[in-house]
């Protein structure tokens, strides 16, 4: 692996961001869809500069592992480009996705530095670079660079309000009612305007879709297939034209299974 010194310098600041940067998460709360600050954002060239040269580099190619669940943990990893799913996986072996990470956000946690196991499992869901920092150095980094540490404490602080969230969420609507929520958040993070409606410009299945909402496959597509006979969704190809947004919106707030 590659010396990663400089990789993250010009990474791309919130304001800029292109479209479906953002990290996506399953909250009720707007105010989190645009993910945490990214890491490194609150340091000078020369504190980027000392991190860096602490970090390697890592090419991962889409649906590569980045860490599973229960191996040893070592620190985190800066996402320099693509998108990191990170999942639970049950003891029956069924999983919930938790979020998927974007450039500037890390991976990892909740553990930052060493000597523990992951509790859950990164892959990478489109092809990916990624910086790891390894944990006895990354503990060093913290002491002697205030605004690493906040940066650190920012970005746990943002993934324990949303994992919180997502156990609200399960615990409290239907799976109806988070397929809507899901569809909406995915149309306002990747939609674009189309003569049927708006569509999901990015490449979910219907099993991610199943593990963000917490269901199975069969059910996601069962679902699809009655939205679109009420002409709610289309499907094209691979992807899914939302033609029905007020519909959503009243099946997220009110309906149930």
């Amino acid at each position: 692996m590659l010396q990663a010194a400089n990789v993250v310098r010009g990474a791309i600041p919130p304001a800029v961001r292109p479209p479906g940067s953002s990290s996506l998460l399953l909250t009720e709360n707007q105010q989190w869809i645009g993910g945490p600050p990214p890491l490194m954002d609150k340091l000078s060239p020369r504190e980027r500069e000392l991190v860096l040269k602490q970090g390697r580099r890592k090419v991962l190619n889409r649906g590569q592992t980045l860490f599973s669940q229960g191996s040893k943990h070592d620190g985190i990893w800066l996402i320099e480009s693509g998108r990191i799913r990170v999942f639970y996986t049950s003891p029956l072996g069924r999983e919930i996705t938790l979020a998927y990470w974007h450039v500037g956000n890390f991976v990892g946690g909740p553990e930052v530095f060493e000597g523990t196991v992951h509790q859950w499992s990164g892959v990478a869901s489109s092809n990916c670079s990624v910086v790891h920092l390894p944990g006895k150095e990354l503990r060093t980094l913290a002491v002697e660079i205030p605004n690493l540490a906040i940066g650190l404490i920012e970005g746990l602080t943002f993934k324990g309000k949303c994992y919180s969230a997502l156990a609200q969420m399960l615990g409290t609507r239907s799976i109806t009612q988070r397929l809507a929520h899901l569809l909406l958040h995915l149309v306002e993070l990747y939609g674009v305007e189309d003569a049927d409606g708006c569509v999901i410009a990015a490449a979910f299945t219907h099993a991610d879709i199943a593990h963000m909402v917490g269901a199975t496959r069969q059910w996601v597509t069962i679902s699809l297939k009655r939205m679109q006979e009420k002409g709610i969704v289309l499907t094209k190809r691979s992807q899914i034209v939302v033609c029905r947004t007020d519909v959503l919106e009243e099946m997220r707030g009110h309906t149930s299974d």
